[in-house]
Formats: structure tokens, sequence, C-alpha cells
């Protein structure tokens, strides 16, 4: 079993030094500061969108460059191979229209024939590699941008290749795409065109494309496309945009800006998975605030000044602030359907597997009749499927360390059966860091979003509870034989995985007292079960009884109890005031009798011999509660809300422990139980009554519980046994430093 594969690898943990928690404080005060400066974007500089904001003309009309700071970036920026572009990732595409753009633009002001030179020689000895390039990972709008920029290289004289071949394909999707949105649709309703609008034909109506300006100056936010509407038109709004932005940016310029929606909510995507979001509560709400605050009944974009809304920000934007309890509409993406389908946006004609990942992962917090998020989960999960079993798991949006990974995890374990920490393993060996790179016009870099200070924390914390988990669970195996608790059925193995399970869940540091009652309960729970499996219902309620009627001593030192003389019973009790005795000492509150309270509501259950106790649940959420310092009093318990969460739990709980014995599968089958419909509306309703904010009595934290074991139990109903094996084996032994 998994206990014998573990203790071969596992050695003594040493204490936890305090120079593990600096390197924490260090790392997790620099990101802060970090996060609390995030305004508008950082992005890496775009070569490509550089060389059109090099190449616009002084709108005063006196021959030179209206952004000289632009071309001396270009200048000094070249590559030593001749190139421009991403200087640590090769991608024909991204170095090809970079590098061309940027000696179009050299060529045009006559400087730096030497770097011209030296560009030219490149692009000649690479343009063949287009043909070998994955078109998954084509930038947007290449298809009409690169050959626009071939045409004004031939007109400054400038001879790539005289075999055009290599560009046939190319010349081909241009003209699927300019057919597909026809001139008239270009000019009057905002479409992904005017994306790339520097790549368009001349004959442009550009009094009619003024009316589509965003708000900020900018066409879709893009540098390239406005400083070609620039060229054009010597629009004012045009002109502040950009220069704003080249100031902003030191001559050189991002190919999208600003991308303050699209990062902040990447962010946050990233802390939380990675682990560590605890450390950055209060820049998360202010993120998410900014974020709802441009929340429309149609979704959002990945900025504020974009009024073509995406599937993608849409479905992360609808995710996070959904389970943050803020007011977010699923109709938003009835904007994104069309027959069935669900695309990025309005009028394309095919899908990302980056954005149908989001939009899985947002159909899985629905409520209650919202039919739109069960179809758009069956079509992104039909999607994703199809993708894996061709081997086209790659993305036109990024460039990322394991994006299989992510997508296998996210099928496999749907969101109502992840806990926190299975996930945080799994991604912290997915996260690129640094390494990731995102693909829009160009490659670029998201430094708020992609980095390695977030990595290097996630391990270092990672390492940080782990090791704390795997002491706490040597104090299991001592809590286990102290009481003899294998003489009454419950093995080694269900004890870990009742730690696991727990553990999983409730992984702080700060919170080991709830953690560990958890598991304390699961496992006693468990041994009560077997034991009273075996025993008549006259010896039930004798052991009832006597668990009623004990009263604490001490006996040479140690605690005991009068009337009781069942071992079982005593372990239960001497546990629940060694429990007790802890959450006094933290939190200052009497919870004993609370405990034990909870303890009889459940064994009463018992003492009908037809009758399985059916509050199970409760009892693992009240106990949870009460070793958090909460006060579960009569007023609170005796709330309709309450006692409605109650319900719920139970049944859902009830239901899939049901399903799960029913089925006697052996480990060997490896079938997973997937929950009922019944179950799975329950879960529903469950969902939404956690996470949404009602102005109540209920704290978040004590609702948030309830979810949380629900959310236990679908994980074994969705998990086989070797899965959950290899589960514990990575999140509670496997090292990630």
């Amino acid at each position: 079993m998994i206990l014998n594969l573990l203790y071969g690898n596992t050695k003594v943990m040493p204490s936890l030094k305090v120079s593990k928690l600096n390197k924490i404080n260090q790392r997790m005060e620099v990101i802060k500061a970090n996060l609390q400066s995030i305004s508008d974007g950082e992005l890496s500089i775009s070569a490509y969108d550089t060389a059109w904001v090099a190449l616009v003309e002084d709108i005063h009309g006196n021959g030179a460059p209206q952004f000289p700071s632009s071309l001396e970036w270009i200048v000094n920026n070249q590559l030593p191979d001749g190139s421009w572009g991403d200087h640590y990732f090769f991608s024909p595409y991204d170095r090809l229209s970079c590098t061309l753009a940027c000696v179009v633009a050299l060529k045009t002001w006559h400087m730096y024939p030497d770097g011209v030179q030296k560009g030219m020689s490149f692009l000649q000895k690479n343009l063949h590699k287009l043909k070998d390039e994955d078109p998954e990972h084509m930038p947007s709008g290449y298809e009409v941008r690169f050959p626009r920029l071939l045409e004004m290289a031939k007109k400054l004289g400038l001879e790539i290749m005289k075999d055009d071949t290599v560009l046939q394909d190319l010349y081909a999707r241009r003209e699927v795409k300019l057919k597909r949105i026809p001139m008239e649709i270009l000019h009057s309703v905002p479409t992904t065109l005017l994306y790339s609008l520097e790549g368009m034909p001349h004959d442009l109506d550009w009094e009619k494309l003024l009316k589509l300006q965003h708000p900020n100056g900018s066409f879709l936010c893009s540098t390239s496309a406005t400083a070609y509407a620039l060229m054009q038109t010597k629009d004012e709004k045009c002109l502040k945009y950009l220069t704003n932005i080249v100031s902003r940016f030191n001559g050189g310029v991002p190919h999208t800006y600003p991308t303050d929606l699209f990062e902040r909510l990447w962010v946050v995507d990233r802390l939380e998975r990675l682990g560590v979001s605890r450390y950055f509560k209060s820049e998360i709400n202010d993120f998410l605030d900014y974020v709802h605050g441009y929340w429309t009944p149609n979704g959002i974009s990945w900025s504020r000044d974009t009024v073509e809304l995406d599937i993608d920000d849409t479905s992360m934007g609808f995710r996070m602030l959904r389970l943050h309890g803020y007011e977010v509409g699923a109709n938003a993406f009835k904007h994104f359907e069309k027959e069935g389908q669900f695309f990025c946006f309005i009028g394309q004609m095919n899908q990302g597997v980056t954005e149908m990942l989001s939009l899985y992962r947002a159909s899985q917090v629905l409520f209650p009749g919202e039919n739109i998020l069960e179809e758009a989960m069956k079509f992104a999960s039909k999607f994703l499927r199809e993708k894996q079993d061709l081997g086209q798991v790659v993305d036109r949006w990024i460039v990322s360390k394991d994006l299989k990974g992510e997508v296998q995890y996210a099928l496999d374990v749907p969101w109502c059966a992840s806990l926190p920490r299975i996930e945080t393993r799994y991604y912290i060996d997915q996260y690129g860091g640094d390494d990731d790179v995102w693909i829009g016009k160009v490659l670029y870099r998201m430094y708020n979003v992609s980095n390695n200070l977030y990595l290097d924390l996630a391990k270092l914390d990672y390492d940080h509870c782990q090791k704390m988990h795997q002491l706490e669970w040597i104090d299991m195996e001592r809590w286990y034989k102290e009481f003899n608790l294998k003489d009454f059925g419950l093995s080694e193995d269900s004890l870990l995985k009742a730690y696991f399970l727990a553990m999983s869940n409730i992984y702080e540091p700060d919170r080991a007292i709830e953690r560990l009652a958890w598991a304390q309960t699961t496992a006693l729970i468990e041994a009560v079960s077997f034991y009273f499996e075996a025993i008549t219902i006259k010896q039930k309620r004798a052991f009832i009884q006597a668990f009623n009627n004990s009263i604490e001593h001490i006996i040479n030192g140690r605690l005991g109890f009068k009337e009781t003389r069942n071992e079982l019973a005593e372990a239960i009790l001497t546990t629940l005031s060694d429990i007790s005795s802890k959450v006094l000492e933290v939190y200052e509150k009497e919870v004993h009798h609370s405990l034990k309270h909870a303890w009889n509501t459940w064994l009463h259950n018992w003492q009908d011999k037809h009758l399985i106790p059916n509050n199970e649940a409760e009892l693992l959420v009240n106990t949870i509660n009460l070793c958090a310092g909460h006060s579960l009093s009569l007023d609170l318990v005796s709330q309709p809300e309450y006692m409605h969460l109650t319900n719920l739990t139970n049944n859902i709980c009830n239901r899939i422990r049901q399903q799960t014995q029913n089925s006697n599968i052996k480990e060997e089958q490896a079938i997973i139980n997937k929950p009922t419909e019944s179950v799975e509306l329950e879960m529903q309703k469950l969902v939404q009554h956690v996470i949404k904010r009602n102005n109540n009595e209920i704290a978040q934290d004590i609702k948030q519980t309830f979810l949380t074991v629900a959310k236990s139990y679908n994980y074994i109903a969705h998990c086989d046994p070797t899965t959950i094996d290899l589960h514990i084996s990575k999140v509670l032994f496997d090292t990630v430093l």
C-alpha cells in the first residue's frame, strides 16, 4: 500500500529554520510592493509596434519622425544575429515580423545602414522557416500584417526573397480573413481587424473608422494600429495616446496598452493556484474591486478602454469575481455563443485551448438554472478532450511550460472535487515563471503574471508547509498507536487518507488545530463505524450512554473518565479534551461542551438498528468551525440559512458516501464514481448559498467550511484509490525544492 512505498524515501525532518521563514517574508514583501504599484500593465516592448510608431512622420509636416526616441530604441535593441524580437525564445513568426518592421522603419528614415544590412541578412536566411511554423502559434492578424510589410519593403527597394512560394499559404489565409469580415462591416462595428489596421488595404474610410476609436484614442488598444491611423489622419486623440505610451516606456512601446483588467485577473489566478494568495488578501481584494467596476452584462475585455469583449477575460473575471462573492451574471456568456459554439471574439471561426480552458473552469462555478454555463461546460470539455486525443494541446495565446498538464488536471479533477493543496502541488510543476511567453501581435512577456519571484515564493512556502505536515503526520501515527485504533478496524492507510484530506483543504501553518481536529475526527468516525457494525444495539446504547455520562478527572497525572470503561470512548473523549485545550490556549474560547455535543448528535443516530448516521458531514463542519475559534451559538445554528447549509451538506455527503459504498469498487478496477444529477444540483445550490454575500450574521469563513467538506467527499468520489495514493505521495511526501 501507499505507506510501504513512502517510508523507504522518507527522512526525519529537521526543525523548521528561521532562515526559510526570512526568505519567505523577503519575497512576500517584494511581491506585495510590486502588486501595490500595478497600474495599467507591465509588458515587454514590442519591436514590431515600436517600428510602426517610429514610422509616423511629424504631424506638422517638417519631414522628421514624430517619435525619434522610438527610432533610437530600434537602433539600440538589435539582437546579435541581426534580428529584433524576443531575445530568449525564437519563433520565426515573431522574429521575422519584428525584424522586417524595424528594417522598414530604419530604411524609411535612412538611418543605421549597418543595422539594415544585418536585418536583411537575417530575413533572407530565415524567411523559409515560416513554412515549418505551427499555425496555432501564429500571432494575431499575422496573415494580413506580414504581407503588408513585404509590400512596404519592396517599395523601399528591399528584396527579401525572389521565390515567394513559402508565403503562398499566408496570402491564402489573408484572403480568407478579409472575405470573412467585409469592408462595410469593418467600417461600421468593432471587429478584431481593427487590431490590425496597419495590414488593411489602402481604401479605408477614415471618417467612419474614427467613429470606432476608443475613448483613450486608440484602436483596440493596439499601438501599431493606432500609429497607422495617426499616419493617415493626424488625429489628436491618436497622437495623445501614443505620446503617453512612448513617454511611459522610454521610446519603445508594447503591442497593446493598457492591460489593466487582464493583468489583475491573471495575477490573482496565479497567486491562488500557486497557493500563496493568503499573503496578499488586501491586494487581491483591491484588484477584484477594480475589475468588478468594469464588469458589464456582456462580460469584459483585457482593458477598461476596450469595447471588443472576449471570452477569455470574461471567463477568468466571472470565475474570480463569483468565487469571491461578487454579483456577476452568467448570461454574459450568451454574448460569445453562436449555434451551440463558443468563440473568443464575435465573428471568429475557431477557438484556442487556453480560452476554452478558462471557459471550462468558469462554467463549473454555476448556480442552479444557469443553462448557458451547462452548455459552455459541455462544449469546452468536448473541445479540450478532442485536442487531447489529437495531440494538439498547444495554444495561440501562450507558450507555457506544461499546458498539457494544466488541461489534464482540469479534466481529471473538476472544480467541485479539486482540493487546494493538490492543485497547488501540480501547478508548481506546471507554472513556467519567467519562461512563459505570451502571444499577441508579437511574442511578449507579462512581468507581473509570469515571473520566477512567484515561483520561488510558492516553492519556499510549500516546502515550509510540507515539513510541518510531515511532522504532524508523525504525531497522527503516535496518536493512532496510543489509542490502539487498529484494534477498532482503522487501518494506517485510512488514517493517512484522513489526514491527507484535511491537509489538502486546510494547509496553512496557523490552522493546525482545525486540520488535526478534522483528521482525528474522520479517523474516529471510521473507527466507531467499524466498531458499531460488530456489536448489538444494546451495546451501542450502552456505549453512547457511557459517553454522555462521562466525567473528566485526573489519574496519575493523566486525563481519565469516570463511568467510561470503553477504550474507544475514552479515545474520543481524551482527543476532544486535547483539542479543546488547544482552542482555549489559542482563541481563549471553551469549546469542549460544544464538541462533545456535536459527537452526541452524531452518535445518537446509531441507536436505531435500521439507521446509519446521516450527519457525519455536520459533525466535521461543526468541529472544524469550533476549532477555528468560531462560536456556534444556539441562535446561530437555529438560523434558517445555517440549517439549510447543514441539510444540503449532509445530503450531498451522504449520497456520495452511499454511492461509493454501494459500488463495492476494488482498487484495481480504477473506476471513478461521478455524482448523480441530483447531487450535482444540490452541490450547485450549496455553492450558491456559500459564496453569495448576504447581510446576515453567518461569517463567510463558517459558510465556506460547508463547501470545503462537501468538496472533499466529491474528491473521494471522483478519484480512484490509485490516483488518491499518487496524490498523497506527491502532495505530502515529494519535495518541490
